[in-house]
């Protein structure tokens, strides 16, 4: 019974830190892991699936309920991150993922060296691309993080809110509230792989989507109430902890 109060928490947490600004997995992951060890990895992320996708899902209507969404970026770039996430799971099957194990520590710190030194970065929201150029840049940046989340996934709405903030010049606000848009594909993609093979866990991933719901309903009034400065420092406490997390994985090998 404690054990499955602890996940409970771990998903509460994890939707709160998600929904500003990604990074929950950070959080339940290993939660889920250590509670449950004896269950197959494939079972157990998608698990984590299937409670992510109602946390997600909720800070995406909660945001568009009150930020603008931009909508001719999220789209396209959720169509292609459903395609291309559920292709990625297909080929983590197929081959190891110890090289990005190993290279992601490395693109975190470039992400955090980045968005610390840049100290206006994300702070206005200023829409640089537009038309045809938007939709390919939208297409292009879901496709690429889609794969990785089916791939191998640590970090993917960290890497997104930086994404949209970076090429498409939003504030972190409304980059946060567009990654969630992409991440309920990535994580509803999934999901249909890790259900269609029998890798799921009903009753603990549906408490603990309860959990992330109700973290998730708090992150978004936090990220609302505080506005971009608030989650442009939450996102740089966050890659620091996913630098640590993955620096620690790759030398260990131990999977998500």
């Amino acid at each position: 019974m404690i054990d499955f109060a602890w996940l409970g928490v771990a998903a509460f947490t994890a939707g709160l830190v998600d929904a500003v600004v990604g990074g929950g997995g950070l959080i339940q992951i290993p939660a889920i892991f250590s509670v449950l060890p004896k269950e197959a990895p494939a079972t157990l992320l998608g698990t984590n699936k299937l409670a992510s996708v109602f946390g997600t899902s909720a800070a995406a209507v909660n945001y568009a309920r009150r930020v603008r969404v931009a909508w001719s970026t999220a789209a396209p770039a959720a169509i292609a991150a459903f395609a291309l996430s559920f292709v990625g799971a297909w080929t983590v099957t197929r081959v190891p993922a110890d090289f990005v194990r190993t290279l992601l520590p490395i693109i975190l710190v470039a992400v955090a060296i980045y968005t610390f030194r840049k100290k206006d970065l994300g702070a206005v929201h200023a829409p640089v691309h537009s038309g045809m150029a938007e939709r390919y840049w939208a297409i292009a940046i879901g496709a690429a993080i889609g794969f990785y989340d089916g791939f191998f996934g640590p970090g993917t709405g960290s890497f997104l809110i930086f994404l949209f903030v970076r090429f498409f010049g939003f504030d972190f606000l409304s980059a946060s509230a567009a990654a969630k848009i992409v991440n309920v594909a990535c994580n509803m993609s999934a999901l249909m792989w890790f259900g269609y093979s029998g890798h799921l866990l009903w009753q603990i991933g549906l408490m603990m989507a309860v959990c992330q719901v109700g973290g998730s309903l708090i992150g978004t009034r936090l990220a609302l109430k505080h506005g971009s400065g608030f989650v442009r420092k939450l996102f740089l406490v966050v890659v620091s902890g996913l630098i640590i997390k993955t620096a620690y994985d790759s030398f260990t090998k131990i999977g998500w």
